[in-house]
């Protein structure tokens, strides 16, 4: 049977190419035979599921217990109506274990009890029916919220001691966060800041992202089934743009195989990975547009924001620093602080949040264009310059992100100038001061350098000219665009202030220095 690359849903080994995840995943064989609770948390579609499943199967198989996984989704709807939660979870369970288990352990008839303790009694009354211990996976379990999430995780608690003859052996806890980050009603869904009502759990586990030799493992499946050949470079430069995440890993892939390269004669390039890559970030697709919609969120903006615009986090709790990182959304540095999990995410997210910035954009000529159709780089510093004297103000107050709305104006301008077959690439970090751009369209190349000049802060132009001479001399470039956003409470008009000079790099470049 011919397999695909899957992007939706867990992975099934006779349609999908898939690697063992055994191999991403530390044992639990020893946590649950020691009759131990665990929470195994990881970032949206990097194979949670697939490998739950796949233990639970393999438990199992074993004759050693009786394992299933099964969702807590369903019980989301009723955030505060616990007793109604419990009776749509049950039943979803029974139907789980008919797919997964003989019929000879399917569990009983649900017993009756009251709201609050339903899940406890019937989990019990399985138990006890059984031969063999069971085990329970239970995924998306923070999908559930406020007094309902509470009543499940201390029915779990209060089953506990009874284990394993009257409770299940091991549970598992799946989903996107740690324990300690579930939330509770008080007054409103706030961070737990009493004792978790968890506490048995013995260990918090997640599922690492592919690494380069697993890329390459996954990506050898393809060729060995249909004959087409992903190349040493392209395989590399698909690890280095999503840093192995699985669903990027597998997206790339069947975007090149079932759409721009169909004929498995033609080897898969570089290129191909990088044209591949432009198609998933225009196109954001659910896991990236669920990646895009985190953006609103206070807690992933107090660090995104300032990431964006190349400042320090301040003073962030590290709740919201896990929180990020547990989404998948960043990452720690090998080398130190945390920074955006893969260079698709780094891209996906300044342009998500140009959206409404481009969506207020006038009509604007592209008086940038030679009548050839290149890039005419001075014609597009003075269509700037007008644009930005003539709608800069009203603009910035249509950015989501205050302290980079500057940037996010820009950004959406030179969208509009790439719109007719170019790229726009950025770079920034926390710490850096700054915001680099790389404007492609055809054989031209422009290097752009953000910086922001601040209240109580000197001019940074000294700084930037410094900081753009060693990012034009990655770019092989011997110009550049140095822009200064003047944020100062006593700036004068943006219509007053903008202007331009022309300066000397200490590298010996030629920077055009706008004032903005």
């Amino acid at each position: 049977m011919q397999r695909w690359f899957n992007t939706t849903g867990p992975c099934k080994s006779d349609i999908h190419y898939m690697l063992p995840t055994g191999d991403r995943l530390p044992s639990l064989t020893r946590l649950i035979a020691q009759q131990n609770y665990f929470v195994f948390h990881a970032p949206r579609q990097t194979g949670k599921t697939t490998a739950m499943l796949t233990l639970a199967q393999k438990l199992t198989q074993s004759g050693e217990y009786i394992a299933l996984m099964v969702s807590a989704e369903v019980g989301a709807a009723f955030r505060h109506d616990p007793g109604q939660a419990e009776r749509a979870m049950l039943d979803t369970w029974r139907r789980a274990a008919e797919f997964q288990l003989p019929e000879a352990f399917y569990p009983p008839a649900w017993s009756d009890a009251n709201a609050g303790a339903r899940i406890q009694v019937g989990l019990s009354n399985w138990a006890l029916s059984l031969p063999k211990p069971l085990v329970l996976l239970i995924d998306e379990i923070d999908a559930l919220q406020d007094e309902t999430l509470i009543s499940v995780l201390r029915q779990l608690r209060n089953g506990f001691p009874t284990r394993p003859n009257a409770f299940p052996q091991s549970i598992g806890l799946i989903g996107l966060r740690d324990v300690r980050d579930y939330k509770v009603a008080s007054g409103g869904s706030e961070r737990l800041n009493t004792a978790s009502p968890f506490n048995i759990k013995a260990k918090s586990i997640t599922l690492r992202n592919f690494n380069l030799e697993e890329v390459r493992e996954l990506y050898q499946q393809h060729t060995s089934d249909t004959g087409q050949v992903f190349t040493d470079h392209a395989v590399n430069l698909a690890f280095d743009l999503t840093q192995g995440q699985p669903w990027l890993v597998n997206a790339i892939a069947k975007e090149i195989v079932e759409e721009l390269v169909e004929d498995p004669t033609i080897a898969i390039t570089p290129d191909h990975i990088n044209q591949a890559k432009e198609i998933l970030i225009r196109r954001q697709d659910t896991h990236l547009d669920s990646l895009a919609e985190r953006l609103r969120e206070d807690r992933v903006k107090a660090i995104i924001e300032p990431m964006l615009a190349g400042q320090e986090l301040g003073n962030v709790p590290n709740d919201d620093i896990r929180f990020v990182l547990d989404l998948g959304l960043c990452r720690m540095d090998p080398l130190g602080g945390i920074t955006i999990a893969n260079p698709i995410y780094r891209e996906v997210l300044p342009r998500v949040l140009t959206v409404t910035p481009s969506a207020s954009l006038p009509q604007i000529m592209p008086t940038w264009l030679t009548p050839e159709g290149t890039l005419n780089t001075d014609a597009l510093l003075t269509a700037f310059l007008s644009f930005w004297r003539q709608h800069g103000e009203p603009l910035l107050n249509s950015a989501a992100y205050h302290e980079i709305a500057p940037h996010l104006v820009l950004m959406a301008f030179l969208h509009r100038v790439i719109n007719g077959g170019g790229s726009l690439e950025r770079e920034y970090a926390i710490g850096r001061d700054r915001m680099d751009l790389c404007l492609q369209y055809g054989d031209v190349t422009l290097g752009i350098e953000l910086k922001v000049w601040r209240d109580k802060s000197a001019d940074p132009k000294t700084a930037g000219l410094e900081q753009l001479d060693g990012y034009l001399a990655r770019l092989e470039l011997d110009s550049g665009w140095l822009v200064i956003f003047d944020r100062r409470s006593n700036a004068e008009p943006i219509a007053d202030r903008v202007r331009t000079e022309l300066a000397i790099s200490p590298q010996g470049r030629n920077i055009t220095i706008v004032r903005a």
